[in-house]
């Protein structure tokens, strides 16, 4: 149980939803794992629902969701472990058991095992790779924004102080941290996955809007890239609990070479796909000029054979 102030208001929050009778003490289900199924759910039907739009067939899609969603979650258990610095000491706990399920998972290592694990089942079930890259990258948004509220049961993922009275966050969790910290304790922290939540279902709209004026396949996917790296970039400078890599944020690196990358590579094909616009209407107006010649010189052959004919008759 926690208790949980943000922006004012008290509440008590119990991460655990249920537990089954199963095994000698039972299986806890958590408000977390309850919360990311959900998430995944709405991703799924999103999909479901835009396969068609996006030229790809559903059966197919399917498929290759069936394998990546297991690759994702590998990704994102081996991403934390990877830069948690904990040290493994068995398969149990590579994997996080607990007694609950698997713990310790990271966004970016869910979304590089599913992108992974997607473009291997796409080579061998012959889906779009690019069109489905934009389907699912909003999908991702949704999944990820409705996602993040787990953290929020589990009193994870804020950040630093907000030096306000009554804009932001306190709990048991956030109080041990800022000890460790050297924060003042009864400070607010910012409440960064609430942050990230709406950043992403923001996103979630506006990508689906403009997908549907796509110019290029991978070109929402890229647009992903830069909202939700640019966004991500903005949150881990105030977080207090990122994946570190020495000194530095991991998940900060990621995003910001992430939206840098994307940028560029949209900059570099708009410019491209503007060159061959103005090639291709070039080469219509060469055509058309040469058509007009022709047709004259037709018509030159004609009215003088005309006035050959009068002149022998």
């Amino acid at each position: 149980m926690y208790n949980v102030t943000i922006f004012g208001i008290d509440l008590v929050i119990n991460p655990v939803a249920f537990t089954l009778p199963i095994g000698e003490n039972g299986w806890t289900i958590y408000w977390y794992g309850i919360i990311i199924a959900f998430g995944f759910m709405l991703a799924i039907a999103y999909g479901y629902m835009n396969a068609k739009r996006f030229s790809l067939d559903i059966d197919r899609m399917l498929d290759v969701v069936l394998v990546a969603t297991p690759v994702a979650i590998l990704g994102a258990r081996t991403y934390y472990v990877i830069f948690d610095g904990q040290k493994i000491n068995s398969i149990s706990e590579f994997f996080g058991f607990n007694g609950s399920g698997i713990s310790g998972l990271a966004i970016y290592g869910g979304v590089i095992g599913a992108v992974v694990g997607g473009v291997i089942m796409c080579k061998i079930r012959k889906v779009k790779l690019l069109d489905l890259l934009d389907l699912a990258s909003i999908a991702f948004l949704i999944g990820q924004g409705v996602g993040r509220w787990g953290n929020f049961f589990n009193q994870e993922a804020f950040g630093g102080p907000t030096g306000s009275k009554w804009w932001g966050m306190t709990s048991e969790n956030v109080v041990y941290d800022f000890r460790i910290k050297g924060y003042e304790i009864d400070a607010l922290a910012h409440p960064c996955f609430l942050y990230e939540s709406i950043w992403c279902l923001i996103g979630a709209v506006v990508l689906h809007k403009l997908s549907k004026k796509r110019r290029f396949s991978g070109e929402t996917a890229l647009m992903y890239c830069v909202w939700y790296g640019f966004g991500r970039t903005i949150i881990e400078t105030l977080r207090t609990d990122s994946l570190m890599l020495g000194n530095a944020k991991v998940s900060f690196l990621l995003s910001l070479l992430l939206c840098v990358g994307a940028i560029a590579t949209l900059i570099a094909i708009n410019k491209n796909i503007k060159t061959k616009e103005k090639q291709t209407e070039y080469v219509g107006m060469f055509k058309d000029e040469i058509a007009e010649e022709v047709a004259n010189e037709i018509e030159n052959v004609e009215n003088e054979e005309i006035e050959e004919t009068k002149g022998e008759e």
